[in-house]
């Protein structure tokens, strides 16, 4: 399998969201020749203005690149684009490759996988662990669970956006990896969030407190920043809270379909969707606010 260098691989990128917009950014950025399509067209028009070419149906799209990438909401808007009468897969010459950096489940990886086989067309799961300023940073990690050769083909794409990435193993690999990583950040910000009330509850200065547990070596560096923020209560999203939502419920049905028992990510997500029932488009950090409106309904000071 050729390298896949920007002087020879026409990039087609699907799904043009927080992540995705800024995902096919930092590939025009590197030199790729990239045609772009979302449903909602006024999304297109900044990376229009970077050289990006704009086509306004899916399978035009898929007809006309070698490499497609996909960054969509959840497992169903993934299938609709991929395997629907008009998607990726009826269009695509054989020999197309997707490579899909959704977070969906691991099964649906693996579905996609299988699927595209058929039409000879290879799909690798690459799932993204970083938030948005991490894509503009292109520090982001990459997780991918698929074929060794496409691997190391797509090495000039990966270096284009990430920092690292890793190979974890056959299809659904990368969104198993995905989903391992997100628990913890998950159940790590609600730990914090938790720390934070117990502490202002026990009468600290509420920005010492964030200022030196930021300062600790048992905040993670996906926390860190979280921290600053919510010292003015910023909650505006970087990782929405609804995205996290949905990851937990990805992480607690892998759990029951292993079998496997998960207390502190099922309370977790039970304080994520109370604050989710606010219908605000918040920052996953918005848990920290949660716990802290709970702990002052109870009666408790807090500083």
């Amino acid at each position: 399998m050729k390298t896949l260098t920007p002087d020879q691989t026409k990039l087609g990128f699907i799904g043009l969201g927080n992540m995705g917009s800024r995902l096919a950014k930092q590939l025009l950025d590197h030199g790729f020749n990239v045609t772009v399509f979302d449903r909602d067209v006024t999304k297109t028009k900044a990376l229009a203005a970077k050289g990006a070419t704009v086509l306004t149906n899916i399978a035009e799209l898929a007809s006309s690149v070698d490499v497609i990438i996909t960054s969509l909401t959840n497992d169903d808007a993934v299938r609709s684009v991929l395997m629907g009468p008009d998607g990726v897969f009826a269009a695509a010459r054989p020999g197309t490759i997707v490579l899909e950096m959704s977070t969906i489940a691991p099964q649906t990886s693996r579905e996609l996988h299988a699927a595209g086989f058929v039409k000879r067309i290879e799909v690798m799961d690459v799932a993204i662990s970083g938030s948005t300023p991490a894509v503009e940073a292109g520090s982001v990690t990459l997780l991918a669970g698929g074929s060794s050769e496409l691997f190391a083909a797509a090495t000039p794409i990966f270096e284009s956006i990430a920092k690292q990435f890793f190979l974890m193993g056959a299809p659904g690999s990368g969104t198993a990896m995905k989903l391992v990583v997100n628990t913890l950040l998950g159940d790590g910000m609600q730990a914090i969030a938790e720390a934070v009330v117990l502490g202002e509850s026990s009468g600290l200065d509420r920005d010492r407190l964030l200022q030196v547990l930021s300062k600790t070596a048992v905040v993670a560096p996906a926390h860190v920043g979280k921290l600053a923020r919510a010292a003015t209560k910023d909650y505006r999203p970087q990782f929405p809270l609804r995205l996290m939502n949905k990851d937990f419920q990805l992480i607690l049905r892998a759990a029951a379909e292993a079998r496997v028992t998960m207390p502190v990510t099922e309370a977790a997500f039970r304080v994520n969707s109370d604050e989710l029932e606010n219908g605000m488009e918040e920052d996953f950090s918005a848990v920290i606010q949660q716990m802290e409106e709970t702990t002052a309904a109870t009666g408790h000071e807090l500083s």
